[in-house]
């Protein structure tokens, strides 16, 4: 078969075109490949740094610590940092406003017999109740007699006469003076606890007697609130029980 020149050179451009096409080819195949890769190496990029994310979050949790206002949160990073928070704590101890006498008398007594770990039907005396809760929570304040600060002796001074209609002295070793000596195992809802907190010389506070070795008192670090007589602290500065003339039997 016998090429002219015609056919020469169009089988020339042919060829260039086709080594033109497979050039363009390979470059297309080229960078469809090196899309390929980028797109795997950024897929594995983003699965170790989400992996690396989900490591902080846990250890984030691990080292989160919460107290009330405050979470603390320890990263090695940041070292341990605080951050205040501003959210509004409940207080489901106090008595909702819509409820009747009765409905009150009710919460009162389920209030107090948790506090109390006593059964709610040996609880009967609601005005010594209401009393006790028109104070609950109350701060300490030495010397102080309103619901923004209390001392020890005005709290038994207002809940006895509101109680039980009886007239008690300012301080707590004038009331000391008013009652009558008891023993432990005479100890009645009413009667009085008096302590030394300050050395053997004063007696320096009193709280109001309830039941199950419990006794509401106005506490210096968590101002009004009913503590346990079997607690250590109470166990060695108390000093004396004593019964107001009005109570006895």
């Amino acid at each position: 078969m016998k090429f002219t020149n015609l056919n020469k050179l169009l089988l020339s451009l042919s060829i260039i075109a086709f080594l033109t096409s497979c050039s363009t080819i390979q470059k297309v195949t080229n960078s469809t490949k090196q899309a390929v890769s980028n797109f795997k190496i950024s897929k594995q990029t983003s699965l170790v740094n989400n992996q690396m994310n989900d490591n902080e979050e846990i250890q984030f949790l691990d080292n989160l610590s919460v107290t009330p206002g405050k979470v603390f949160v320890k990263k090695s990073s940041l070292g341990i940092a605080t951050e205040t928070l501003n959210v509004a704590i409940a207080d489901n101890e106090i008595m909702p406003s819509n409820l009747s006498e009765v409905e009150k008398a009710n919460w009162l007594q389920l209030k107090y017999s948790i506090k109390m770990d006593v059964a709610v039907e040996s609880i009967g005396n609601i005005p010594l109740l209401k009393k006790i809760d028109e104070w609950y929570g109350t701060p300490y304040n030495y010397g102080g007699n309103t619901k923004n600060g209390v001392d020890c002796s005005y709290f038994t001074l207002d809940v006895m006469q509101g109680a039980y209609n009886i007239n008690l002295k300012r301080t707590a070793a004038e009331q000391y003076e008013q009652t009558a000596r008891i023993n432990w195992e005479d100890l009645k809802e009413g009667d009085l606890i008096f302590f030394k907190t300050e050395g053997p010389n004063k007696i320096s506070h009193v709280g109001i007697y309830l039941s199950n070795n419990k006794f509401v008192h106005a506490s210096v670090r968590n101002g009004v609130t009913i503590s346990d007589l079997s607690e250590p602290y109470y166990q060695r500065t108390l000093y004396s029980m004593g019964r107001l003339p009005n109570l006895a039997k």
